[in-house]
C-alpha cells in the first residue's frame, strides 16, 4: 500500500493542536535573559529567552505589552508567564507571553547602570580627582571585616614586602542591610588619622553579596576623602561602584597590598638608583667648577690686572666728563630763561598789567550788570503773571460784580435749611462786612 503524504501546513497544525491541548504548556513560568529583542511598530515585543545552555523564541502582543512598567532590553532578565504553542507558518515553537516582570538579578544590574551614569555625569569618576598613591606609606589604613581571608591576605602581602609600614584596621560590615552605611562611616573615621593610603574592600562573593561596595553613599564618601584610596572588592571579573570613584582599583585585596607598598628590593634598587644619581650629579657638579676655575685662571685680567685699573679710570674719566656737559647745559637753560623774564613786557612796563586786569575787570561789571538786569526783568514778569492767576482764581472777586457771602459762625452759607429765624448772620460785601438778622425764610417756590 503507497504512503499517504500530508502537507507540511498540515502536519505543522497537527503540532499545533498537541501542543495547545497539553495542560502544562497552557501556563508556564519561566526565567531567563532577553536577547534579540525588538519592539515591532505594530506594539508586538518579540525577543528571545535564554540561559547557560538554551534559548526559546518569545512573543508579547501589543495588548500584554501595554500593562509593563519598565521598558524591555537586551541583557535584562525576566520572569514571564504564558504559554507554549507552534506558530504554523514558521514550524517552531515559542511562548506566548501574557505577563513579564524584571528578575530580582536583573533590577540589580539596572540599579548599578542607573548609579553609575548618575555620578559619571558628576564627575564623579573623573581621573582628574584622582590621587596618586605614595611610593613609601608609612601608614595604612584598612576598612573591611575583622575576619575572613581578605584581612589575612592584606596584613600578611604588607607584612611580607615592606614590614616598615603601620597598618590599622577599621572594622567594618561588608554585607547586609547596614553595610553600606558603616563602611562609608569607616571610611570617615579612617581619613581623619593622618593615613598615607586606604584600603576599602573584601573578598569575593555574589552581586548581592558585594552590593553595599555599589551603593550612593559610599560612593561619596570614597570621593570626599582627602586619603589616596584603593578599591579591593571581590575578584579580578567583579567591579563596584566603589572601584570606579576610588583612587586606585585592585583586582583582589591581596592586588591592593602589593599596590599599596613597595617590596624591601624595590625599596633597595631605588636607594641604589638614587645613590648612583647623587654621585653622578655631584661629579658633574665638581667637574663644572673645574672648568669654571681653568678659565678664571685663564682670563686676559688676572693675567694683566693693571688693565682692570685703566678701565676703570678710564671709565670715570668718562662719567665726570658727562657731568661737567650736564651741569653746563642746565646753567645755560637757567641763564635764558632770567634773560627772558628780564625781558618780558611786564617788567619792562609793569602799568600794562594793571591796565589790562582793570579793562578784563570793567567788562565783567557790565556783563554782570546786564545779567542782572535780564534776570530782574524774567522774575518781575513772572511775578505779574502769578498775580494775574491768584485775581483771576479768587473767589472774593465776584464781590465787585453785586454778590455776597454769608456766613454763620465763620461757616459759609450754602443753603436756606442751614439758617433759622432770628439768626445773626455776616454779609460779605465787595467793600466790607455787616451783620444781619433772619427775619423771614423763603424757599425759591415761595418767592416764585
Amino acid at each position: 500500500m503507497a504512503p499517504e503524504y500530508i502537507t507540511i501546513t498540515a502536519i505543522n497544525q497537527f503540532i499545533k493542536n498537541m501542543f495547545d491541548s497539553n495542560t502544562y504548556l497552557k501556563k508556564v513560568y519561566l526565567k531567563g535573559e532577553i536577547s534579540n529583542f525588538k519592539h515591532h511598530t505594530s506594539g508586538h515585543l518579540y525577543l528571545t529567552l535564554k540561559d547557560d545552555d538554551s534559548r526559546i523564541s518569545a512573543i508579547m502582543f501589543r495588548s500584554a505589552a501595554s500593562s509593563l512598567t519598565f521598558v524591555p532590553e537586551d541583557g535584562m532578565n525576566v520572569l514571564v508567564t504564558g504559554r507554549i504553542s507552534v506558530y504554523p507558518n514558521g514550524g517552531n515553537y515559542q511562548i506566548y507571553i501574557d505577563k513579564m516582570e524584571q528578575d530580582g538579578l536583573g533590577n540589580l544590574y539596572i540599579e548599578f547602570e542607573k548609579l553609575k551614569k548618575k555620578l559619571q555625569a558628576e564627575g564623579l569618576f573623573d581621573p582628574n580627582h584622582k590621587k596618586t598613591l605614595p611610593k613609601f606609606p608609612t601608614k595604612i589604613g584598612i576598612v573591611t571585616a575583622p575576619t575572613g581571608a581578605a584581612i589575612k591576605d592584606i596584613l600578611s602581602t604588607i607584612k611580607r614586602r615592606f614590614p616598615l609600614c603601620k597598618t590599622i584596621l577599621f572594622p567594618a560590615l561588608v554585607q547586609g542591610v547596614s553595610a553600606a552605611n558603616d563602611i562609608a562611616r569607616k571610611i570617615k573615621m579612617a581619613d581623619s588619622y593622618n593615613l598615607d593610603v586606604l584600603i576599602v574592600g573584601r573578598g569575593g562573593g555574589s552581586i548581592e553579596d558585594l552590593w553595599a561596595f555599589n551603593e550612593e553613599i559610599v560612593a561619596r564618601a570614597i570621593y570626599n576623602a582627602q586619603t589616596p584610596i584603593i578599591s579591593a572588592v571581590g575578584h579580578e571579573i567583579d567591579f563596584t561602584i566603589a572601584d570606579y570613584v576610588a583612587d586606585r582599583r585592585a583586582p583582589t585585596p591581596t592586588g591592593a597590598a602589593e599596590m599599596a607598598v613597595p617590596t624591601t628590593d624595590e625599596v633597595a634598587s631605588l636607594f641604589a638608583s638614587k645613590q648612583s644619581e647623587i654621585t653622578h650629579l655631584f661629579h658633574a657638579k665638581i667637574e663644572r667648577s673645574k672648568h669654571a676655575l681653568d678659565s678664571l685662571k685663564k682670563h686676559y685680567i688676572l693675567k694683566n690686572p693693571m688693565v682692570l685699573y685703566e678701565m676703570k679710570i678710564q671709565r670715570l674719566d668718562t662719567m665726570t666728563e658727562d657731568i661737567y656737559k650736564a651741569i653746563q647745559r642746565f646753567i645755560e637753560r637757567k641763564t635764558n630763561s632770567l634773560k627772558e623774564i628780564k625781558n618780558s613786557y611786564i617788567l619792562q612796563n609793569p602799568n600794562i598789567l594793571y591796565k589790562e586786569q582793570t579793562s578784563t575787570l570793567d567788562t565783567l561789571k557790565i556783563n554782570l550788570d546786564k545779567t542782572i538786569q535780564t534776570i530782574l526783568k524774567e522774575n518781575n514778569q513772572k511775578i505779574q503773571n502769578i498775580i494775574q492767576t491768584v485775581k483771576l482764581v479768587n473767589p472774593l472777586n465776584i464781590l465787585d460784580k453785586g454778590y455776597s457771602v454769608i456766613y454763620k459762625e465763620n461757616t459759609i452759607i450754602k443753603s436756606i435749611h442751614e439758617v433759622n429765624v432770628k439768626d445773626n448772620l455776616s454779609v460779605r460785601l465787595s467793600e466790607g462786612k455787616m451783620k444781619v438778622e433772619v427775619k423771614e425764610i423763603m424757599n425759591e417756590r415761595n418767592y416764585i
